[in-house]
Order: C-alpha cells, then structure tokens, then sequence
C-alpha cells in the first residue's frame, strides 16, 4: 500500500467521511427530485398534495435531529467508557467502527434531506411528477432510517463494553498479524541483525519525534531502483522514533548525483505519527490487549476473569502466528532492494503476556492460565517459539514466587511451569 492509499484509507474512516458522502447523496435527491420534468414526460399515478409530503419532511427532520443528537451522545458516553474501563488506546477502534458510521451517517443524510426537501418545496419548484418522485424517495429513507433504527438499538447493547471491545482489538490484530505472513518483510528481503553499515553509507533520519505508522515499500523500491543501490531499513510499524534517529541507510554514495535529495525522498516513505497504528503493526494490538488484562487486574476493578479472556486471546492470536510462519515463503519477494528486519517472536511474546505475568503476579488463577497457555504453545512452534514461551514461563514464575505467600499455591503452580527448579 503506497503512501497515499493510505491517507485515503484514514480519511475513508473518519465519521465525518460517511456522513459527509451520504449528506451529499440526500441533498443530490432532494434537488434532483424537482427536475424530475425535464428527464421524461409521464403522469404519476398519485397527485401527491403538497402539504402532505412537506408534514412527512418535518417530520422527519424534527425527529432525525433528535436521535442523531441522542446517538451522538451515547456514542460519546461509550467512549468514555471505554477510555475508563478497558483502555484509550482501543477507543480508536470503536471510532472506526463500520455501524456506528453507517447508522449516524443515514441519519444525518435524512436530516439534510429533509431539510432541503421543506425548502425548495416553500419554493414551489417541484411540480407535479417533482412530488411524487419526492414522495417515493421520502418513504425510501424512512425504510431506510427505520433499519439503521434497529442495527443501532442491537449495537447499543455491546458498544464500549470490554468484550466487544476486545474482540475489535483482537480482529484488528489478527488482522495485521495476517498481513504480516503474507509480507512477512513488508514485501522486501530479510535483513539479519548482524550486517553492519559501512562507512560510505548514505544515512536516512527522522526530523519528528513519534511512532512509525506506515512505511511506503513502493516509494523506498523506486528510489532504491533510480539509484541502483539496495536501501536498509533500520526501524519497523511501531517503532519510536526521534529526531535524527536512524530510519534507513543506502549503502553507497557511487553514483548518487545528489544525496541529500535522496535522502529527504526517501525520508518522506516514513509516516511518523504521535500514536502507534493497527494496520502495520501487529504488536500494537497484543500490547493492547495486555493493557485490558492490566486494566481487569487493577484493585479498582479486580476482574481477573478479564484477564484469563485476555490471555486465552493472546494464546491464539500467536499460534496462528505459529502456524502462519510455516507456510511463510521468503523467496516471494516484491522489492529485492529493500531489506527489512524481521518480525522478532520474543517481542510479540513480551507484548503478549510480560504485562499481565507482572501485574498478575498473586493471582493463582491468572499465572495457572498464563503457564498452561505457554506450555501449549511451546508444544506446537519452532525452536524460536518454545525458547520465547519458556522464557515468560520463568519471567511469570519469577514474579509470582515473590509474591503469593501459600506454599500450596507454589507448589501447584510450579507443577505447570516451564521453569526448572533453579530458576
């Protein structure tokens, strides 16, 4: 996806995008209704009386204004709720939603209908066929607002609770880990930790402070092929990043006329925004997810359930990782001048259950889920794999031996660890 077909897709999620794009569609067949004339001559099988269709426009308006100020005021109170009870950074998710856009959307599209409608009818531009076409348009977005009615009554009942909410993180994660096997080096070459930079290397900076959320493979692969040079990516989606901070490296000056104007080109393929992003980074949304966990185990809100669901998540977002990565080709490459490093299995690992095996340290319960979850895992990946769920396995029995008190506990506990007896 290059740059641009990016932005594209953040705006097409703007609430506003959807109301704006179904207001101009209510406002088109309002205004088009009173030219229904000049396109063909027909006679109506209804002469519709115009006080009748401008009762039914008032309607309509009077009562569209009202539930989308409702709608937009539970929408809000749900993400509060949200913000509060499960954590801020899944409230984006919930602002994105598809229903809540779509339902607010048609309401708002309704209103400005009706509202045009009322007004070029006090006009007297429509005339007989204009009415009737007005009507049957009228009693379309009545059926039409009667279902958004029922899709949003039915999504009221799960909008902001945590459940729901964590099934969009975990969609969304899912989502960018699938997105990962099919690219697992963002379509380029894998590069390995140990390559050095050479001296002469032509060095890529950031000039912001914040977090890679997008990198554009097909701008870096034309630069890289008008310079006929290969580019290095030293950072991934969800990096932080600050000013002056390495992002990439060419790894010559032969034959580059201008440098500095390669770099600054190659610079703009970096999107560094304030906030980590779902769509590329796929440890955003396990770190979110512990965050809810964190959150449920919190003395506020001591829901350890909540936590076990987060983990049981987590659990099988990475063996679908696991079994993902077996099918990984890295012969499918899309730019074989770009080398990027690989997807780190500790790191999703650490996003996935270091949080929760911290904060969750005295919960029996919590730590019997977190060990059996990672001797499950252990069972069904790679070497990398069993060496990373090992290693939270002892970090999670290291945490817990300091803290419950009951030597039943323990011992029950150690019983299902993957940890030897001296660690």
């Amino acid at each position: 996806m290059t740059k641009w077909q990016w932005i594209l897709l953040q705006f097409t999620r703007k609430l506003w995008f959807k109301a704006s794009l179904i207001g101009s569609l209510g406002l088109a067949a309002a205004l088009l209704a009173s030219q229904a004339d000049n396109f063909t001559q027909w006679h109506p099988p209804l002469d519709m009386n115009a006080e009748a269709v401008t009762s039914l426009l008032s309607i309509m308006a009077s009562s569209m204004l009202a539930v989308t100020t409702f709608s937009l005021s539970v929408m809000t109170s749900a993400y509060g709720a949200a913000t509060s009870n499960v954590t801020p950074r899944a409230t984006r998710l919930l602002m994105e939603d598809g229903t809540t856009q779509g339902v607010l959307s048609v309401f708002v599209g309704s209103f400005i209908f009706s509202m045009v409608g009322m007004i070029v009818m006090q006009a007297d531009a429509y005339d007989v066929q204009g009415r009737f076409v007005l009507f049957v348009v009228t009693v379309t977005v009545i059926a039409m607002v009667v279902t958004a009615l029922l899709r949003w009554i039915d999504h009221l009942t799960r909008l902001g609770r945590v459940s729901e909410t964590s099934n969009r993180v975990e969609q969304a994660t899912e989502k960018a880990l699938q997105l990962r096997l099919k690219t697992p080096y963002l379509g380029g070459q894998p590069r390995h930790q140990t390559q050095d930079r050479p001296a002469d290397a032509i060095i890529i900076r950031g000039d912001v402070t914040g977090y890679i959320q997008h990198i554009d493979m097909q701008a870096l692969s034309e630069c890289a092929e008008q310079c006929n040079t290969e580019i290095y990516l030293d950072v991934l989606p969800g990096n932080f990043v600050h000013e002056g901070a390495v992002l990439a490296w060419l790894d010559s000056k032969r034959d580059i006329d201008d440098p500095d104007a390669i770099a600054r080109e190659i610079s703009r393929a970096f999107s560094i925004e304030k906030e980590r992003n779902f769509d590329q980074d796929p440890r955003f949304g396990l770190a979110v997810l512990s965050e809810i966990g964190v959150r449920a185990l919190s003395p506020g809100v001591n829901d350890p359930g909540t936590a076990i669901d987060i983990l049981t998540r987590n659990t099988r977002l990475l063996m679908r990782w696991s079994a993902g990565r077996k099918k990984v080709s890295e012969d499918d490459v899309q730019y074989p001048r770009l080398h990027v490093y690989p997807l780190q299995t500790s790191d999703l690992f650490d996003d996935a259950f270091r949080m929760i095996a911290r904060d969750g340290a005295a919960n029996l319960e919590v730590q019997l889920r977190l060990q059996k979850s990672l001797c499950v895992m252990t069972e069904l990946g790679d070497d990398e794999f069993h060496d990373a769920a090992r290693h939270q396995s002892v970090l999670a029995w290291q945490h817990a031996k300091h803290v419950m008190y009951l030597e039943d506990d323990l011992e029950r506990l150690k019983s299902v660890c993957l940890a030897d007896s001296d660690d």
